[in-house]
């Protein structure tokens, strides 16, 4: 969701520079400087940005630099007039000669005033011309560092399912090693003679299935393959990423609840560890 573009250009004695960055964000948030005479445009700028960038804190600035021909300010001739006039009317009235009129009328605060910036249309024009550029090279960012995070993403998901595929055996071997501990438990306290063998395999079929964890691996599989899917769509899907491994997460945890055992802890931590990283990285995607 990060990224940065700059555009540059000219149109009379203004030259433009225009730049596009964007941070993490749930939501558009879109903060735009630009010179007072665009203001009328900036809905229009905001609408235009807003459909080609998606979400992300973003903030637009537009400025420009004059060439030195263009004037900055005008005399303000009419209050200047009236000016001499009183201060004329006022020397002659006390005798006053050789007065510095001009030294004097170049003092007063009004003298000088900017001059207005008016909305010229091509002008804005050439404007948006240099925004589609920056905005052009913002994207072009973006897709960059996308098509980056797409490989980090496949490798860690490729690692979670060789980490779940490596899980496999031990989980087995668990089972396994539970049963064999419960029947050799059971013949050293009671008489084997006097067991129900029928209720004995209903208990232990009743036990081990709540430590089966064949459903939270076939799930596992499953959401991994999924996110693989959603990754490759070309729709903005970074919520639905989120979401995804959220589901992954889930059962992850319950694979290492329900494990109980050690070799399968540091296989459950190896996956989180990876999903971890893949969460850092979802923020940066739309």
């Amino acid at each position: 969701m990060t990224g940065y573009g700059k555009g540059e250009g000219t149109f009379g004695h203004k030259k433009f520079t225009i730049e596009i960055k964007s941070l993490n964000s749930k939501q558009l948030d879109m903060n735009v400087r630009m010179p007072s005479a665009y203001k009328e445009k900036e809905l229009e700028l905001r609408s235009y940005l807003g459909n080609h960038i998606g979400r992300g804190k973003v903030d637009l600035t537009i400025y420009y630099e004059s060439t030195g021909e263009e004037k900055k300010v005008q005399v303000n001739k009419d209050v200047l007039r009236s000016y001499y006039d009183d201060l004329r009317e006022l020397a002659e009235s006390i005798g006053q000669q050789d007065v510095d009129y001009m030294g004097l009328l170049m003092r007063i605060p009004d003298a000088l005033k900017p001059e207005r910036l008016e909305f010229d249309e091509n002008e804005w024009n050439v404007v948006m011309e240099i925004v589609k550029d920056a905005l052009s090279a913002f994207t072009e960012y973006r897709t960059t560092e996308g098509d980056e995070l797409e490989k980090d993403f496949e490798l860690r998901v490729k690692n979670i399912l060789e980490e779940l595929e490596n899980a496999h055996e031990p989980l087995q071997q668990r089972m396994e090693r539970i049963q064999d501990r419960i029947r050799t438990n059971l013949d050293e306290f009671v008489d084997p003679e006097k067991v129900d063998k029928n209720r004995f395999e209903q208990e232990l079929i009743y036990y081990l299935e709540k430590l089966d964890v064949s459903e939270e691996e076939q799930r596992l599989k499953s959401n991994c393959e999924h996110f693989l899917e959603a990754l490759s769509s070309d729709d903005s899907n970074g919520k639905k990423l989120g979401f995804i491994s959220q589901e992954i997460g889930r059962e992850v945890n319950t694979l290492g609840s329900k494990a109980n055992d050690a070799d399968v802890q540091r296989i459950v931590v190896k996956m989180k560890d990876e999903l971890e990283k893949i969460k850092e990285q979802i923020l940066n995607v739309l």
